[in-house]
């Protein structure tokens, strides 16, 4: 049986990005860092595969785990590069320059800003799903 866990992607202060579970899986937690999301990503996952090869040493059962991520603004941005963050502004109605710095941490976003971006992003993921080739 898989359990689903969340795994939460932010820009450090350190211009480093961190992917770490928010679940505790027994005794310890999963995480990983790196230069970029990818890299944060690929880091967690290979902490993890880690964490099964010493549980069966030990012969103890590691849950297989479905993920779920959630990003920061910042981490989206550089996780999705492919996003035009104009047009996302546009869809989101923020001012385009306003979104560029929030996706390169010069600002931050208040509640409501944030709330437009997620909303914007809801839509634009119910399109995609929506959608055949």
């Amino acid at each position: 049986m898989k359990i689903q866990v969340t795994a939460i992607i932010e820009k450090n202060s350190d211009g480093k990005y961190s992917c770490s579970i928010e679940q505790r899986l027994g005794n310890y937690g999963i995480a990983g860092y790196g230069d970029t999301v990818d890299e944060a990503k690929s880091d967690m996952l290979e902490c993890y595969d880690e964490m099964k090869e010493i549980n069966a040493e030990r012969n103890i059962e590691t849950p297989e785990l479905d993920f779920l991520y959630k990003y920061d603004i910042q981490s989206f941005f550089n996780y999705f590069n492919f996003f035009n963050v104009s047009k996302i502004a546009e869809k989101a109605g923020i001012n385009p320059s306003l979104l560029r710095q929030y996706a390169s941490g010069v600002a931050f976003a208040s509640e409501k800003q944030y709330q437009k971006l997620r909303l914007a992003i809801e839509t634009i993921k119910s399109d995609l799903q929506l959608t055949v080739f």
